[in-house]
């Protein structure tokens, strides 16, 4: 092959977008490893599952089932409480890793997950779950038969299968989270609701840190008991940071 055939055999080449995670893209993962501040040490590897695809301003989507792996910063624990900070920096999906800097909304008990996948009436479970009425973690209700969701602050968004949900996030300045990148369309929540922030179901735990602003993606919990987070519980991440292209 001649140089002037190459050049246009190259210049024919498709160009892909970036999977470029734009700050403000939020992220709902089910935590596969527990956390707990009595037993864990800094530098422990921590995982969890993308539970909602993630369909990026590129055109790219970031798949249901991606992982997203992080590890503990700093951990302490003693007689007036205990303090876990961790941090999360990359997304595996389908062989390619996309570096991340992500902060946090809110986090919910395995057990607040669960209630969320549950129809809100005792007599729903006769009907076939395409038809269900469930709760979101943060109280918006999820008519399934309407394909819609509805918030107390008037937003609706859709329902768009299983316990996959699209909505605009609304801020909720008194819980910490005063709005930003990401609260201008329609985002992957999961179970979350539009306004969710902060820790549900999970007694004394309490975001000392988001990891947001500034965009650290340093994640630091307080509690003034143990803190003990089972593998299942929710969590509703927002890119705080510009991150780099995939690295292979």
């Amino acid at each position: 092959m001649n140089l002037i055939t190459l050049a246009i055999a190259l210049l024919l080449l498709p160009v892909f977008p970036s999977d470029k995670i734009p700050v403000g893209t939020v992220i709902p993962v089910m935590l596969g490893s527990g956390l707990n501040a009595s037993k864990d040490k800094p530098d422990k590897k921590i995982d969890g599952r993308i539970m909602q695809e993630i369909t990026l301003p590129s055109g790219i989507k970031v798949r249901e089932g991606a992982r997203i792996l992080g590890h503990t910063v700093n951990v302490s624990a003693g007689s007036s409480g205990s303090t876990i900070v961790v941090k999360f920096t990359a997304i595996q999906d389908e062989g390619r890793t996309i570096p991340v800097t992500v902060g946090l909304l809110a986090v919910a008990s395995m057990a607040r997950v669960n209630d969320a996948k549950l129809p809100v009436s005792g007599n729903s479970d006769i009907s076939p779950d395409t038809q269900w009425a469930t709760r979101q973690v943060g109280g918006d209700l999820v008519r399934r038969g309407w394909g819609k969701v509805f918030s107390s602050a008037g937003i609706e968004g859709k329902w768009v299968g299983g316990t996959s949900v699209l909505i605009r996030l609304t801020p909720n300045a008194g819980a910490g989270c005063s709005g930003g990148p990401g609260y201008d369309r329609e985002q992957a929540v999961w179970i979350f609701s539009s306004s969710a922030c902060g820790t549900y179901g999970l007694g004394k735990v309490k975001i000392a840190s988001s990891g947001i602003d500034p965009p650290t993606g340093e994640i630091k919990l307080n509690s003034s008991r143990n803190i003990d987070i089972r593998g299942g519980s929710g969590w509703l991440f927002i890119v705080a940071g510009e991150s780099s292209q995939e690295t292979e």
